[in-house]
């Protein structure tokens, strides 16, 4: 349970805070002054994006010292493993939380839509109910949730002690997750607002 309840708190940590961070902008006006700059749209993507990765893996970091200071759990596997992909998977849940604070116009409606989305994460990611468990449907939707790759590679690494190679087919989905929703939420921030270069 330790490894999963560490995942959901990196994913929340992540996902709420990015979704707030264009509205916020939005609802106070200031995105009219961004817009005039000569900044480019995936420079004001990354700035938005790299505090909340930096903030995502100290939280990460914090959560391996309580679980080792508290419940005596140290990881079997590779350090350097686990934070590679707690890295791409904050990327990829980043991208998320700016995609969807592109869509929204009030913080509120992006609080509402996060919740929605983190519920059906954090039900169908294989921490309180196994996936194996799952009917053939719901084994296919949580194929396209990310927070279930990441609660997998953390039970691997640090219980099994996988290694890189062992992850290697979920870093490359996550990955895969995270150019699409990166480029995605650059891509609806230029359609979102006009002439915005």
């Amino acid at each position: 349970m330790v490894p999963g309840i560490l995942a959901i708190l990196v994913t929340m940590i992540g996902g709420f805070l990015s979704a707030l961070n264009i509205v916020k902008e939005k609802e106070f006006g200031t995105i009219e002054q961004i817009n005039v700059t000569p900044i480019k749209k995936h420079h004001f993507i990354l700035g938005k994006l790299i505090p909340f990765w930096v903030l995502g893996n100290v939280v990460f970091t914090l959560g391996l010292l309580v679980s080792w200071l508290i419940y005596g759990i140290v990881p079997l596997g590779n350090l350097l493993v686990l934070y590679l992909f707690a890295s791409v998977f904050l990327l990829a849940i980043l991208g998320f939380g700016l995609l969807v604070s592109t869509f929204c116009d009030t913080q509120q409606q992006a609080m509402f839509i996060m919740f929605f989305f983190m519920m059906i994460f954090i039900l169908m990611g294989g921490l309180f109910t196994s996936i194996d468990s799952m009917p053939e449907w719901a084994k296919i939707v949580s194929r396209f949730n990310p927070v279930s790759y990441l609660i997998e590679v953390m039970r691997m690494v640090i219980l099994k002690g996988s290694g890189f190679k062992d992850i290697l087919p979920q870093l490359v989905t996550v990955g895969i997750y995270a150019l699409i929703l990166n480029v995605w939420a650059v891509w609806n921030y230029k359609k979102g607002i006009n002439g915005f270069i």
